[in-house]
């Protein structure tokens, strides 16, 4: 072989040499992860929950950083524009990931082109709650007052196109109810508003919305799993109270900015799943009602188009629109 025709080859072998000592380098100062909604939103406890064991594995500390705005897209488009270096990750949920792009006309970011998949971190089951003043306590009574009183009710989101949103559009879309959708910044303040009599129901979170059950300030009703929780074994799915093919199950996935290091991408995502079976770190996240997944990057990926292609009638048949 020529020395001509070498050269190539050479520099190829060189380039990967070259991106496994990167790799192996990697990492040399603190990691920052994005979470593109406010303090005390469930991606953001849940990266908080992970970080402790997660910062220890890879030896540099974990930054979380806070990015809410336009229903996570604010953090999400940030992050895709951020520099592939290592040193910037995402902590996003099922909206910004998928559903957005179905929603808004002009998304600033493509997840499945200008991110690349790390981790499917966990997924909770949504529950659905009603203001004391309803006087209701069971999910054919919920939605016996709905009909009865169109219009009358409001219901609370975490935000145009989030899984809370659309989980009660397809309620609506089953029983032919109508109620008017308040978006909210964080499922903390959807709840505040519930309590306050702002709004009469939501699907929410347990994390948020739990507390406020066991305390008399709210009503649970069911979750939007396809089966009940064993992390709230009490409360029945909404199939079970009368409400086929309704599921809508919050996710929580980490991604990182497109041209990041296959071998960075590839060893976060293992670290990620050795924390996640990790025995404290399991009994932290079912108190705070998160089932820990830990995929590999491809599995990831196809979840996400699966999601989209499951989703996409839902939506554009409900005839839902963000905000732009």
């Amino acid at each position: 072989m020529s020395a001509v025709r070498m050269l190539p080859l050479a520099v190829a072998a060189l380039l990967a040499v070259a991106g496994g000592a990167h790799a192996q380098e990697w990492p040399q100062r603190p990691v920052r992860i994005v979470v593109p909604f406010a303090a005390g939103s469930s991606p953001d406890i849940l990266a908080r929950i992970v970080n402790d064991k997660l910062s220890a594995r890879i030896g540099q500390p974990l930054i979380v950083d806070n990015k809410p705005g336009a229903g996570g897209n604010t953090g999400t488009d940030q992050v895709s524009k951020a520099s592939p270096d290592g040193y910037t990750f995402l902590l996003s949920v099922n909206a910004p990931l998928v559903y957005n792009t179905i929603l808004y006309k002009n998304l600033p970011y493509d997840p499945f082109k200008d991110l690349v998949p790390v981790s499917l971190a966990a997924t909770t089951p949504n529950v659905c709650v009603v203001s004391n003043s309803m006087n209701v306590d069971s999910v054919k009574g919920w939605l016996a007052a709905m009909k009865q009183n169109p219009g009358k009710y409001n219901f609370a989101s975490t935000g145009n196109g989030s899984i809370s949103h659309l989980g009660v559009e397809l309620i609506k879309l089953k029983t032919q109810s109508f109620a008017v959708h308040i978006p909210y910044a964080s499922s903390g303040q959807a709840v505040t508003a519930i309590i306050q009599g702002d709004v009469q129901y939501a699907c929410l979170p347990p994390v948020t919305v739990m507390p406020q059950a066991k305390a008399g300030r709210l009503k649970a009703l069911a979750v939007t799993s396809a089966e009940r929780s064993a992390l709230l074994p009490d409360l029945p799915t909404l199939r079970e109270s009368g409400l086929p093919d309704i599921q809508a199950v919050p996710w929580f996935a980490y991604m990182a900015p497109k041209g990041t290091s296959p071998e960075i991408v590839q060893r976060v995502s293992r670290e990620i799943a050795a924390v996640l079976k990790d025995p404290e770190t399991q009994k932290r996240l079912h108190t705070a009602y998160f089932d820990g997944v830990g995929s590999t990057p491809e599995a990831l990926g196809k979840f996400m188009g699966e999601e989209l292609r499951r989703w996409k009638p839902v939506i554009e048949r409900a005839g839902i629109k963000a905000d732009n």
